[in-house]
């Protein structure tokens, strides 16, 4: 039955079970999740990859500037006309680039009919292909079949012929032993 060593590797696994659970509600950073950290070795890497972003959209932005600066300078905005530019821009463009994202997101989460047609389809071609490699195997062993039956026939009709008195013909059953053995070696 179940001993003391049971009884006892289950009152570990239970330990070790609500040490995982400690150390879980412990470790929950949830405040610090959308700041930029980045690893010390690599940080120099990430710096200059945002910069070349931040140079990339200024490019971008200078075409559409002069429309922009003209309504800024409308607005009141002229000292910061450029800086203001580059705020909007860069806001249009990361609204944009979350609709996108949650566009893909809507078209990555399937419905459960979309869910079952492809495990059908799935399950289909399975089938089919275990049907298709059921048939192969058949053909393999009735052609295999085919050959032994036509070999026994052979070596049956070279057996069992007579003399003319009726007697086993030894010679022919001697010259076919000997293929045999020249066969096997």
């Amino acid at each position: 039955g179940r001993g003391f060593a049971f009884r006892r590797k289950q009152k570990i696994e239970r330990q070790y079970r609500k040490l995982l659970k400690k150390r879980r509600q412990v470790h929950s950073p949830q405040g610090d999740q959308f700041t930029d950290t980045y690893p010390e070795h690599l940080k120099h890497l990430y710096l200059a990859e945002e910069e070349k972003l931040k140079k990339r959209r200024r490019t971008r932005d200078d075409s559409v500037l002069p429309e922009k600066k003209l309504n800024k300078a409308a607005d009141g905005c002229d000292s910061c006309g450029y800086v203001c530019c580059i705020i909007t821009s860069i806001s249009s463009w990361c609204t944009f680039s979350s609709r996108s994202v949650v566009t893909q997101e809507k078209f990555k989460n399937k419905t459960s009919n979309q869910k079952a047609k492809e495990e059908y389809e799935k399950i289909k071609a399975e089938r089919a292909r275990k049907k298709e490699e059921a048939e192969k195997r058949k053909q393999q062993r009735e052609e295999a079949q085919r050959l032994y039956k036509k070999k026994k026939m052979e070596a049956y009709k070279i057996l069992s012929k007579k003399t003319k008195k009726g007697q086993p013909n030894l010679n022919l059953q001697v010259e076919f032993l000997l293929q045999k053995i020249q066969q096997n070696t």
